[in-house]
């Protein structure tokens, strides 16, 4: 990928099909948990009503933590937000990117010798994500410390 056609920065990848489905499973399961409070009520107390909803607002917010999934980058670097953990990672800190086929989501390999899954970009999805993994590496390739010689 030539440097003009480089993504401009900063640049948000996040699965498609994943926030859709997890959003509309969200409302409906949290839908559903009011629903069956409210008609379900006689033969349930007032805080078994409120267990239900609680127990459906607790569902859509796993959900959103797995929506809420992206990789950012921008001039100073890549900040990954998974599930539960975001990592704020300087372009030198990223040795390479790689995704086999098959697997759910790329793999970021980091100077310290460890890797971390960017479950922002989705396998899924197989054609936006061979792009975002282009635009990925490329934009690492140009920002990295030293370039390849």
């Amino acid at each position: 990928m030539r440097s003009s056609d480089l993504p401009s920065l900063p640049v948000v990848w996040r699965p498609r099909r994943t926030r859709i489905v997890a959003y509309t499973m969200a409302g409906v399961i949290v839908l559903g948990m009011v629903v069956l409070a409210i008609v379900v009520a006689p033969p349930f107390t007032v805080f078994d009503r409120v267990l239900l909803v609680a127990l459906g607002l607790f569902l859509g917010w796993l959900l959103h933590m797995f929506a809420r999934c992206r990789v950012v980058a921008d001039q100073r670097g890549v900040t990954v937000v998974n599930a539960f953990r975001t990592r704020r990672l300087e372009w030198p800190e990223v040795l390479s990117v790689t995704m086999a086929p098959g697997e759910p989501w790329p793999t970021l390999d980091l100077a310290d010798g460890t890797s971390i899954g960017a479950m922002g970009i989705n396998g899924a999805e197989k054609p936006r994500a061979a792009h975002q993994l282009t635009e990925l590496r490329a934009l690492l390739a140009e920002h990295a410390e030293a370039p390849d010689r």
